[in-house]
């Protein structure tokens, strides 16, 4: 794991000044372990993760995922994913679209057709629908990726159903929380909504989340 993003200072003190919901947040999540957002800088691995864990929960995504590295090889590459029959793949617990969506990952990223190197040239939106164009990888696995692997300053995925609990929570909103406020806490919390996410999830999941 790397450090944390060289924005990760200026951003707490941002939003402490913004918001007094986050300036608490950032002040109970306080040591070091705590606060920090940290990139494996390896999309391969992450977009593998995050087909993985689509639609079942972080246990069973954990235990699913320990399968699958363990065959292959703690090598998790597309060259090894390529060599891989789909009944490999299937007995690591995963579904048919899962393993048509790590096959066909693997293909483009031997084939060139995928260029994680493009990534960084492009805007957030950019990026995100230039990811989404992957099999088996929408909005909020795009989105989780540019926040996790790439460590934009300011993501706000508002399909994430955890944000969404953590707005219901933190600010007294009845779930699901309005549109327009979600809009509001948007333009209050940029250029570092990523990190006010980051907080937010904190605050209803005992352990800080890793991608």
């Amino acid at each position: 794991m790397s450090k944390p993003p060289l924005y990760w200072n200026k951003a707490k003190k941002y939003l402490s000044k913004k918001d007094k919901t986050m300036s608490s947040l950032i002040k109970k999540y306080k040591s070091p372990s705590e606060t920090v957002l940290t990139s494996r800088k390896d999309i391969f691995f992450s977009l593998c993760k995050s087909i993985i864990g689509q639609q079942i929960s972080v246990a069973a995504a954990n235990s699913v995922f320990l399968k699958f590295k363990k065959k292959c090889k703690n090598k998790i590459n597309a060259k090894t994913v390529n060599k891989l029959s789909s009944s490999q793949l299937k007995s690591c617990g995963l579904s048919r679209q899962k393993v048509k969506g790590i096959k066909s990952l693997a293909k483009k990223v031997l084939n060139k057709e995928f260029d994680p190197k493009l990534i960084s040239k492009l805007s957030d939106e950019e990026a995100i629908i230039y990811l989404s164009q992957l099999r088996q990888i929408g909005r909020w696995s795009a989105e989780m990726i540019l926040l996790f692997t790439y460590n934009r300053p300011n993501i706000w995925p508002i399909q994430d159903i955890g944000l969404l609990r953590a707005i219901s929570k933190n600010f007294n909103k009845k779930y699901l929380p309005p549109e327009s406020y979600i809009r509001y806490l948007n333009k209050k919390f940029s250029p570092y909504c990523s990190v006010a996410t980051w907080y937010l999830w904190r605050s209803i999941d005992p352990e800080p989340i890793q991608y």
